[in-house]
């Protein structure tokens, strides 16, 4: 072989070397490994069950399916009148009759036109009688109270006689019918009275028109007036405040649930 062909030879030989690196060869650029700790620091080791972050239950735990929705409990009727307590000083006078005839005739008198000529709109609600007989004296028409309230409505004397003379009447307290037609009149004399005095003329006793068990809405005051009478009533208006809250939060809550209604 002459001098010029093996120097062609020797060219080629290296051009094949050179090109074997990019086929399927080893890269001569360095591979980038992981920075060794240095003598002087301490080695972290990093365990990875120790690391791993706690799953978020929002995210992987399924979210139950929300159940049906229930019927809300009914309230617990109130004032059960076996356990209804006498004070030492009252005492039992005349018959006792059953709670059915005493709730019809609450219901009578709550049915009765009071002011059939002036007020002819003017109704007491039967729920409101039956309610505030049941708080007064469970429906138990014997009763003579330490202060003299007698029978269903627990009606005082000077009511009976104030009654009796307003409306030209001569009921007895002593007769539980009567007695019923006492305290319900009674109750529309109050509405009435208030209803002209603070509310234009209107006589809704309606619940609806109260914002709550104490503020000064007609049925409010009527309910208290019946407990107090009519002066500290008016005297607790200018003030929006009612003299005997307890006593009208009883009422009220009786009209929504009472042991009464088992009967």
């Amino acid at each position: 072989m002459n001098r010029r062909l093996q120097v062609i030879v020797a060219a080629l030989v290296g051009v094949l070397v050179v090109a074997g690196c990019g086929l399927g060869g080893t890269s001569e650029e360095p591979v980038p490994v992981a920075a060794q700790p240095s003598a002087s620091e301490p080695e972290n080791i990093v365990d990875p069950v120790l690391e791993t972050e706690e799953p978020d239950p929002e995210a992987t735990t399924a979210k139950p399916k929300p159940s049906k929705s229930k019927a809300k409990p009914k309230a617990t009727p109130t004032e059960d009148p076996n356990n209804f307590q006498l004070p030492e000083c009252a005492r039992r006078e005349g018959k006792q009759v059953s709670k059915a005839k005493a709730k019809a005739a609450l219901r009578a008198a709550a049915a009765k036109k009071y002011w059939p000529k002036s007020a002819p709109k003017l109704t007491v609600p039967s729920r409101l009688v039956l309610t505030t007989a049941w708080h007064e004296s469970g429906w138990q028409s014997d009763i003579v109270n330490c202060d003299g309230g007698r029978g269903l409505m627990q009606v005082m004397p000077d009511t009976e006689a104030f009654i009796n003379q307003r409306f030209e009447q001569s009921y007895a307290s002593t007769d539980y019918k009567q007695n019923a037609v006492l305290g319900a009149n009674y109750l529309a004399w109050l509405t009435k009275a208030f209803g002209d005095a603070y509310f234009k003329g209107k006589y809704d006793l309606s619940a609806a028109k109260c914002k709550s068990h104490s503020s000064m809405c007609l049925l409010n005051m009527v309910i208290a007036g019946y407990n107090v009478g009519r002066q500290p009533v008016d005297d607790g208006f200018a003030s929006k405040q009612l003299p005997n809250p307890q006593y009208v939060d009883v009422v009220r809550s009786l009209m929504k649930s009472c042991y009464c209604d088992r009967y």
